[in-house]
């Protein structure tokens, strides 16, 4: 059993972490359990046997299980694999939960990207690393229904398409301005291209905030709330490109092969840009240097000039070269 990181993102992050175990015990029953919002991520990734959804509150059983790979790095993982009955409970040596570990590893000495930490732990659990990049390859009955919710919402189906996902789970820190996404939009409007603005309920705020600059300079397909996991990787892969905050739907989308344009402002995008697996040209991340990034805040304490200083015309640009 493999418990899964908490957000959509580090999710994705892990998905090399988890090939590697199946790769190493290609015989094996390997389940993920998964918060009720990520849960849905692994229902077509393949490799994966089972997909156990763990509840809100309560004990959950997971005796038939002998292994439980902890990617997060919380105490309360540790402790849910000991309430279910896992006997064997592997992870890093994090947050004073040394003893509910029966394999505890030391966290890397040095700071290194996401995607890198779980393979770190997983190579030194015994299983030999392959490829870093996050891979997706959905179903065609997701992609199928992909399309018809965009029809649904007025695609012609020709237009070309580029993503636009505007919120940021984490906190306001990471969001990009509401005005600079409706520049960015108007002007893919100008090059004929057709902007589907994507996200969770929590978004729909920053997404009206987006259609009000916006006003009447051009017409989006509001997609916010309108989706789940599963529907929303059916709906990107119909996009040409994706332009983002760091954000779990970024990293979705750089597994699913689509381009993307990351905007990053309190994060680190040494530790979390996106990966994709059809090589460095296929993502770009913009961002604007000020003595205090990365701070790593969910809220900015002084200008929030590492997001505001991004220039709606170079992100328009970068999307331009992905299209």
């Amino acid at each position: 059993m493999i418990v899964a990181p908490n957000w959509l993102g580090d999710a994705v992050m892990s998905l090399p972490a988890m090939a590697d175990l199946r790769h190493a015990r290609p015989d094996a029953t390997i389940a993920v359990a998964a918060r009720p919002s990520i849960a849905p991520l692994f229902s077509f990734t393949r490799g994966i046997d089972d997909v156990i959804v763990l509840p809100r509150s309560g004990p959950v059983s997971l005796e038939r299980f002998e292994i439980a790979v902890l990617l997060p790095n919380s105490f309360h993982s540790a402790l849910l694999a000991v309430r279910a009955g896992v006997r064997e409970r592997w992870g890093y040596r994090t947050d004073w939960r040394r003893l509910l570990l029966t394999r505890a590893i030391d966290r890397p000495s040095a700071a290194v990207h996401q995607i890198d930490y779980y393979q770190r732990l997983t190579t030194a659990l015994g299983f030999p690393s392959g490829p870093s990049t996050p891979r997706i390859d959905i179903p065609d009955d997701l992609r199928a229904a992909g399309r018809q919710v965009l029809v649904a919402a007025g695609w012609d189906g020709r237009s070309p398409l580029a993503a636009i996902a505007p919120g940021a789970a984490y906190g306001s820190a990471k969001r990009w301005p509401a005005a600079a996404f409706a520049d960015l939009i108007a002007g893919l409007a100008e090059d004929g291209v057709k902007a589907v603005m994507t996200g969770a309920a929590a978004d729909q705020p920053v997404g009206r905030e987006v259609v009000r600059h916006l006003g009447a300079r051009a017409d989006v397909i509001d997609l916010i709330d309108r989706t789940d996991i599963p529907g929303l990787a059916g709906v990107l892969v119909h996009c040409r490109t994706l332009v983002a905050n760091d954000s779990g739907t970024l990293h979705l989308a750089a597994a699913l092969g689509i381009k993307v344009v990351a905007v990053f402002g309190p994060t680190d995008d040494r530790l979390t840009a996106p990966r994709p697996f059809g090589g460095d040209r296929q993502a770009a991340v913009v961002t604007n240097e000020t003595w205090c990034r990365p701070c790593g805040l969910r809220e900015c304490p002084v200008d929030h000039a590492c997001m505001r200083g991004v220039d709606p015309v170079e992100v328009l640009a970068a999307a331009r070269q992905m299209l």
